[in-house]
């Protein structure tokens, strides 16, 4: 008899889903009509559970699988993951740490290039047919240049450090902070956000930083200036969204590129309405590579863990 896997968030790699089906028997939660009587019922044969970072597990729901060996996240993050419980009953956690890096890094470059040439601004004239209707030069505000910004970036982890090395084949001067300096890091460290955001023509978020809200605030977009970009490819709670909006519309700071939001998928009306914003839809690992490498290394999480064997992955045990 196959294992029995609890799927909480779908998989869009086929061939993920074609080996889960394979080896497990997969109850996808997220199509139950009645998912907490069918958890009451069967609860006690789950062997594993795969979730999204966003969604995480509960510990009422964990406290419902007696029998289970491992949480598997398909994504990085695990605040939404009662870790110390998990850790209380020598359960693994597992994560896909590093198959996120690159696109993320893609992504976030993209966005500040995006947000400092108005591409979105662009697109959107020549598709509406104003180009037609205004085809002199001055019907476009000229745009900022984006070689040689000076990129201030948050958190200098994985996706930090891909960032800078992208920024810096783009002639930018890299600074950072981070909870320290990093020995292994030729970028310039500054201690203080508001410090480097003064110092920054683009403050790029890339910090985990799971516990931190709200530290972009009205004081450091104000230090960034009416001449500076945000990009957030982190974690959506670390802007205060208010201040930001309210930065946008008055012009003090001169862009922003968002991926990450305070209450996904709500985002806030004065950010879809600005021009100066940029935004996508918590779509940095979204590549068929990217999301082929975390469904593997789920696989791999979950055969480890029922095998008897720590996975390699794993953040608790």
């Amino acid at each position: 008899m196959k294992p029995q896997v609890l799927q909480l968030n779908p998989i869009l790699i086929p061939s993920i889903n074609d080996a889960l089906a394979s080896l497990y028997t997969v109850h996808r939660h997220f199509e139950m009509s009645e998912p907490e009587a069918w958890l009451r019922a069967n609860g006690a044969d789950i062997a594993a559970v795969i979730t999204g970072g966003h969604t995480g597990i509960s510990r009422a729901m964990l406290e419902q699988l007696p029998g289970l060996k491992v949480v598997a996240v398909n994504g990085v993050g695990t605040d939404a993951v009662d870790l110390a419980y998990c850790r209380e009953r020598g359960l693994p956690v597992t994560a896909t740490l590093g198959a996120l890096t690159e696109d993320v890094a893609d992504l976030a470059i993209g966005l500040l290039i995006a947000a400092c040439r108005n591409l979105c601004a662009g697109d959107r004239f020549v598709r509406d047919g104003q180009w037609e209707r205004f085809p002199q030069p001055s019907a476009i505000p000229l745009a900022r240049r984006f070689s040689g910004m000076r990129v201030g970036i948050v958190g200098m982890g994985r996706v930090g450090r891909a960032v800078a090395t992208r920024a810096a084949a783009f002639g930018c001067p890299i600074g950072y902070t981070d909870l320290r300096a990093m020995d292994d890091v030729g970028h310039r460290f500054v201690p203080s956000l508001i410090e480097l955001a003064r110092d920054s023509d683009a403050l790029v978020l890339c910090a985990a930083a799971d516990s931190a809200e709200g530290i972009v605030d009205a004081a450091v977009l104000d230090a960034l200036g009416p001449r500076g970009f945000l990009v957030n490819v982190a974690r959506g709670r670390l802007v205060n969204e208010p201040d930001l909006a309210a930065a946008l519309t008055a012009g003090r700071i001169a862009g922003a590129g968002l991926d990450v939001f305070v209450d996904e998928p709500r985002v806030p009306l004065a950010l879809r309405q600005s021009d100066r914003a940029t935004l996508q839809a918590h779509r940095a690992s979204a590549t068929w590579e990217t999301r082929t490498a975390m469904g593997e290394m789920v696989l791999a999480g979950i055969a480890q863990a029922l095998t008897g064997a720590r996975p390699s992955m794993s953040l608790t045990t």
